[in-house]
């Protein structure tokens, strides 16, 4: 009979109790871990997300500082030298039978890059020189003085500019105007082709000189009628020349100089001043829109804790609906109300 009334009181069907099967949800600690989790998690991933943002935000800086300091070089920098060769031709329509040449020596030359862009800046000082290869030969050296005349023409074939210089292959000028060939006696070439002898056998070397004229001292040419060529005249007509090359040299002056004779601290200046102020503008623009942001961040905050109270309390009603349901299947009333129909015919029968 005690063996019967035990088995009878065991409760058949009925739900086990939740609380006791997962006892970690009534666990205070474990909640509290779990929102400190869910807390650094979540600042955790801001603070990512900030990383990335002001990440972001640098590089595109410094990208645009340079952009900006790398277009500001090649629009104000002009082309600091362009070089040029020049070849001379004669005319050969004279009616004289001398042995000469009927003209002097002319050069047609122009003055666009790849014949297209200008070579010079419009508005900016250039230094053109105009360099002579010549043969270090008894016609030069008794040649004397001599002018080289040149002249710059535009689209229109109209003359812009011209100038003309002296230029002299003997030592008897003392004008700084004259350029002349290094004078040298008989003894010292002489000397100096005995020396060199091998080389000047063997091609390595040449019996030759180099004469700089300087034609135009400040040139500057001009938006309105900008030179495309020039004609370059040499006013002897027994000179012997190897080789002639045209050289165009920009005159740097303020900012200009410093710019081409100190390219990398002014690259290394103008790119953190770039820098500075367009990061100054972003501090501006974040400090004006910083309300907006702490009223997100506050806004995710909220919901964030409104989360965790309604997580909270369905828990706690999930316990006290699982509490209440213990307690109305422990109670004496619910072990002794068995129906007839669950007990066997021995049972009836006792």
């Amino acid at each position: 009979m005690d063996q019967q009334s035990e088995d009878l009181m065991k409760p058949c069907g009925c739900p086990q109790d939740e609380s006791q099967s997962e006892p970690g949800l009534r666990d205070p600690t474990l909640l509290w871990l779990q929102d400190t989790v869910i807390i650094a998690m979540f600042h955790v991933r801001q603070r990512l997300l900030w990383g990335a943002v002001v990440l972001s935000a640098v590089f595109l800086l410094l990208w645009t500082a340079t952009f900006l300091y790398s277009a500001f070089y090649y629009s104000y920098m002009p082309n600091p030298a362009y070089a040029t060769p020049v070849h001379y031709y004669y005319r050969t329509n004279c009616k004289s039978l001398s042995s000469h040449p009927c003209s002097y020596p002319v050069a047609n030359i122009s003055l666009l890059v790849n014949g297209k862009s200008q070579a010079m800046t419009f508005g900016h000082p250039y230094r053109i020189s105009l360099v002579l290869e010549m043969p270090d030969s008894p016609p030069n050296r008794e040649l004397g003085m001599f002018m080289i005349r040149m002249s710059c023409y535009s689209r229109e074939g109209k003359e812009v500019a011209s100038s003309a210089h002296s230029a002299s292959l003997l030592v008897s000028a003392s004008s700084s105007r004259f350029t002349m060939l290094r004078y040298r006696s008989t003894l010292l070439r002489c000397l100096g082709t005995l020396l060199f002898l091998p080389a000047y056998l063997t091609g390595v070397a040449e019996q030759k000189q180099l004469l700089e004229v300087e034609i135009f001292s400040d040139y500057i040419d001009s938006s309105y009628a900008s030179a495309v060529g020039a004609f370059i005249e040499i006013m002897s007509s027994k000179v012997q020349i190897y080789s002639s090359q045209l050289f165009i040299y920009a005159n740097f002056s303020g900012i200009r100089y410093i710019l081409h004779h100190f390219p990398l601290a002014s690259a290394i200046i103008g790119v953190a001043s770039n820098f500075m102020f367009l990061s100054v503008l972003l501090l501006l623009g974040s400090l004006k829109d910083g309300s907006w942001t702490s009223q997100q961040n506050n806004t995710r905050e909220n919901s964030l804790k409104k989360e965790r109270r309604s997580f909270k309390a369905q828990l706690e009603d999930h316990e006290d609906s699982t509490a209440e349901m213990n307690a109305s299947e422990d109670s004496p009333v619910n072990l002794l109300h068995i129906r007839p129909t669950d007990l066997t015919q021995g049972e009836r029968e006792i």
